[in-house]
C-alpha cells in the first residue's frame, strides 16, 4: 500500500474521549482507533484499528499520554485491512514488534496476496464517494507478523471481550464485544456518520448509518451483520467513524437501522448493488 496522505478531514480529529475505564477512542482524520486497557495497569493495553496512513507518530503520542512513555501494546487488533485501518500498522509493528491478529478471511489482504476491489466511486450517497478513487486499495505484507483470530471467538489479551464475525463491508470483518457492560467496538459493520457526504463528514453529524458504501461489497452480508449486533443489546458501540453512541439513543437507532436498512444503508445504484425490483 503506497503510504500517502490522505486528504480528507473532520472537526473530530485529534480528539481523545474516553469511555467506560478502559476504552479510549482517538479519532484520525475521519477514523476511530482504539486503546483497550486501564491506565493503571501500562503494561496491559491492545491497540484495535490503526489509522489513516501516516497516524504512526499520532498513535504512538496517544500510547505516551494514555499509558506513559515507550509503552506498548500486548497486540494489535485490527476489524478488517481496509486502508483507513491499518495505515499505520506497518511502522507500529516494526517498532513495537508485537502481533496483529485479524480474521482469517482478511489473512489475503493481510499477507501480500491480494487488493480489495476498488473503490466504487459510481455508487450512490455524495461527493465522498466521488472522491475515493485517490483511496488505496491494496492489501498489505505484515509476514510472520499476523495471525487469524481464535477460532473460540476470544481475543487475545482481551480478558472478557469476543469477536464477531460481522461480514458485508468485507468477507473478515469482525466487531468486538464485551457482554459485562454491553461495549461494542463495531469498526464500519455499522457508523455512526453518513461517511459519503463531505459536509457530514467534516462536521461529524451524528446519524446512524451502515457501511462506508464505496468499500462495501456484500449488502446482504452487511445487513445480517447490523441484524446479529442489535441482537447482543450493546450499550455503548465504538465505531470505526462519526462519534459514538451510547444507551437508548443507540438501541433506537441501531433498531431503526437494522428495521430500515435497505432504505437508510444500501445505495440506490452501485457497481455491488443488487436491489429487488
Amino acid at each position: 500500500m503506497e503510504d500517502k496522505l490522505v486528504p480528507v478531514t473532520s472537526v473530530a480529529s485529534g480528539m481523545d474521549q474516553m469511555f467506560a475505564s478502559d476504552i479510549h477512542c482517538l479519532t484520525i482524520q475521519v477514523v476511530n482507533v482504539c486503546f483497550v486497557g486501564s491506565k493503571e495497569n501500562n503494561h496491559d493495553w491492545v491497540l484495535v484499528d490503526a489509522g489513516m496512513p501516516k497516524s504512526a507518530e499520532r498513535i504512538k503520542e496517544a500510547a505516551a499520554e494514555i499509558y506513559g512513555e515507550n509503552s506498548r501494546p500486548k497486540a494489535i487488533i485490527l476489524t478488517h485491512g481496509h486502508f483507513d485501518h491499518v495505515g499505520a500498522v506497518e511502522e507500529l509493528v516494526q517498532e513495537w514488534d508485537v502481533p496483529v491478529y485479524a480474521h482469517e478471511l482478511e489473512m489475503p489482504y493481510l499477507s501480500g496476496e491480494k487488493d480489495y476491489p476498488e473503490p466504487d466511486t459510481s455508487v450512490e450517497g455524495g461527493l465522498v464517494a466521488k472522491m475515493s478513487r485517490m483511496f488505496p486499495n491494496e492489501g498489505i505484507d505484515l509476514g510472520e507478523h499476523v495471525q487469524s483470530l481464535p477460532e473460540d471467538n476470544t481475543v487475545p489479551y482481551m480478558e472478557g471481550w469476543k469477536w464477531v464475525h460481522t461480514p458485508g463491508h468485507t468477507e473478515g470483518h469482525v466487531s468486538l464485544f464485551r457482554e459485562e457492560d454491553g461495549a461494542l467496538l463495531a469498526g464500519d459493520a455499522f457508523i455512526t456518520v453518513k461517511q459519503e457526504d463531505l459536509v457530514k463528514v467534516l462536521t461529524q453529524k451524528q446519524e446512524i448509518s451502515g457501511p462506508p458504501r464505496y468499500l462495501t461489497t456484500d449488502w446482504d452480508q452487511a445487513w445480517k451483520s447490523v441484524h446479529r449486533l442489535r441482537s447482543l443489546n450493546p450499550k455503548l458501540a465504538v465505531t470505526g467513524h462519526g462519534f459514538p453512541m451510547t444507551g437508548e439513543n443507540l438501541k433506537s437507532n441501531l433498531e431503526k437501522l437494522d428495521n430500515e436498512f435497505e432504505q437508510i444503508a444500501i445505495p440506490d445504484h452501485g457497481r455491488f448493488v443488487n436491489r429487488k425490483e
